[in-house]
């Protein structure tokens, strides 16, 4: 086989590993929609958070191993909207179906909209994220798509846990839900996290974090990865009003700073032709 050939074989093959990753990632999404379906809902929310951690690895192993490609960032696009963008929907549109009571809203009709409405917002984020050139590496423009899934499907696995029916329960996830779709396709910025290095070295002192945050997540799973994803889904709307109050300040200050300097000047041309 000629060198030209064996090029051109290489170009139509694909990187094992990293769409390895990927895939994992797809069955992880597609098991938490069959498991909500049988009703084991605690281990539907379980797989959702197994998709985020396989697509969080799944990019960082292309990068540092070279093996990156158009192919993979496709493959991974068309995951992510499976494992993040319908699955959490359909898993809670299924558990809010097993916890209507007489006295819950109509589930039927607002939790499929909700639902609908939060596929619709990851793939909007997911479309805008492939065609916009990145500003900022620092930030995500919008929530995550991983993160609005852990939002939702952490909302679930807490239900679950203590058993919660019908408007305790179903208020909460069509809020949730809605929320989540909402802050997808918003403007906020989120912090990406892409400046962590896992290549880096660390001070020896900081290796206590990592077994901390194992042990804080283990000490209550479902209330702890709830308030960890509802706590990085408001920081966009907190931080994007803090920078708008801090311009509107700063605006102000200016706009105040140049009528003192005009009445300065005014001040000192009326003293001027007094003099004369």
């Amino acid at each position: 086989m000629s060198t030209d050939k064996k090029h051109r074989f290489r170009r139509r093959g694909i990187y094992l590993l990293p769409n390895l990753l990927t895939t994992a990632a797809l069955f992880a999404g597609f098991y938490s929609v069959v498991a909500a379906m049988d009703g084991a809902f605690i281990r539907a929310s379980i797989a959702i958070f197994v998709a985020m951690m396989l697509d969080g690895v799944d990019g960082r192993v292309a990068r540092m191993t070279g093996t990156d490609s158009d192919f993979g960032k496709e493959y991974d696009s068309l995951c992510d909207m499976v494992s993040f963008g319908l699955a959490p929907a359909l898993v809670v549109y299924q558990w809010g179906l097993e916890r209507i009571a007489d006295s819950a809203i109509v589930w039927g009709k607002l939790g499929w909209l909700a639902a609908f409405f939060y596929s619709v917002g990851a793939a909007l984020r997911l479309a805008r994220f492939n065609s916009r050139p990145v500003k900022d590496k620092r930030f995500f423009e919008g929530l995550p798509s991983p993160s609005g899934a852990g939002f939702v499907g952490g909302w679930v696995w807490l239900g679950t846990q203590y058993g919660l029916t019908g408007n305790q329960a179903l208020i909460p996830a069509f809020l949730v839900t809605a929320l989540a779709g909402l802050l997808m396709v918003s403007n906020f910025r989120y912090y990406s996290f892409k400046e962590f290095n896992l290549g880096e070295r660390i001070p020896f002192t900081q290796v206590i974090l990592i077994p901390a945050v194992f042990v804080l997540i283990s000490l209550n799973p479902p209330i702890v990865m709830f308030v960890l994803f509802a706590f990085y889904a408001t920081t966009g709307p907190i931080l994007g009003s803090y920078r708008l109050l801090r311009r509107r300040r700063n605006a102000n200050a200016t706009q105040a700073d140049s009528a003192n300097a005009d009445a300065s000047e005014t001040e000192r041309a009326t003293h001027h032709d007094k003099t004369a």
